[in-house]
């Protein structure tokens, strides 16, 4: 069987923050008015995306890791690394943190830990996210959580329409209210709650939080990661590298015409966020429009991307590949 571009349909997540602006952006037939999420490139249980075309149509990336492993990395992967989702901040998530492979390992029966990065889709005048925290000690940390200080604790920084933020493992952090964001991510549905505005849920109760591995977890003191875009020109394409981090390769792609290309030693997963265009390749072509997103396997070769529109595009780095 020849590889060939796999487009999936999104697993939809309704949360207590959600809105409906992943219909209102991408037409998205979302579940209620409080969508929150949609694993729009997903194989983690609690919510597997499926292939939307071609021969494997209704199968899941999990079943194309056991019939197919090569196209996706040179070696055999036990378990599918990455995940992407658009989220659809109508209200603040909660402050939360999330563990590194080895204590999600360990505590959350044998889970990947959770780096992430955002690219900010969308974002309301005078939007802000939780980006990490002032405590210089261990001791401070406890003291200020424990006491509810929050004010004291948090650091809360503006964005804007198309900025970008790594959030690595044991980093505080919260979406703000007004907010759509497309995010890359571990593989993994591990959650540590820290503070949750005291708000309470359908049911009438305060949702749960995990002060104790919150702390156990949290790096302390905050470092703010460096981002350094960097933009490349490819005729038709400008590609700007914001991140080349331990668990995953991520870039935006503005393409402006015909750019031809050829695929790594790894999968390349591609969300299109606005415009339209075509992506060919030696067997077929497929239309690609704003909301589409799609996985271009190792082992497609050669492949043209056509038309205008932008995307966030994400791979493994290259000691991923090899492991």
């Amino acid at each position: 069987m020849q590889a060939y571009p796999l487009l999936f349909t999104p697993s939809y997540h309704e949360r207590i923050w959600g809105g409906t602006r992943l219909k209102d952006f991408f037409g998205y037939p979302i579940p209620s008015h409080n969508t929150g999420e949609a694993w729009v490139i997903s194989d983690h249980p609690n919510g597997r995306s499926t292939i939307a075309n071609g021969v494997y149509q209704g199968k899941t990336i999990q079943d194309l890791l056991l019939k197919h492993p090569d196209w996706f990395s040179m070696h055999r992967m036990q378990r599918f690394p990455i995940l992407v989702k658009l989220l659809d901040a109508q209200d603040d998530l909660s402050v939360q943190v999330h563990p590194d492979d080895d204590f999600a390992a360990i505590h959350e029966n044998g889970e990947m830990g959770k780096s992430e990065c955002w690219y900010i889709v969308h974002a309301e005048p005078g939007a802000e996210i939780v980006y990490g925290h002032t405590a210089e000690s261990q001791e401070e940390l406890v003291s200020k959580i424990k006491s509810g200080r929050w004010k004291d604790l948090l650091v809360r920084v503006p964005v804007r329409t198309g900025d970008f933020f790594y959030i690595p493992n044991g980093t505080i952090h919260a979406l703000g209210k007004g907010i759509v964001v497309l995010e890359t991510q571990q593989n993994s549905d591990t959650t540590y709650r820290a503070y949750d505005y005291d708000r309470i849920d359908a049911s009438g109760r305060k949702r749960e939080l995990h002060i104790d591995k919150v702390l156990q977890v949290t790096k302390v003191p905050f470092a703010t990661p460096l981002i350094t875009a960097r933009v490349k020109e490819y005729g038709a394409l400008k590609a700007t590298n914001y991140l080349q981090g331990p668990y995953f390769t991520v870039e935006k792609w503005t393409v402006r015409g015909t750019h031809s290309g050829k695929t790594r030693e790894s999968f390349i997963l591609v969300s299109v966020l606005s415009g339209s265009g075509r992506l060919v390749w030696t067997d077929g072509e497929i239309p690609l429009q704003k909301g589409d997103h799609l996985l271009l396997p190792r082992t497609l070769g050669r492949y043209q991307l056509c038309g205008e529109w932008e995307a966030i595009a994400s791979w493994l780095p290259e000691q991923k590949i090899a492991a």
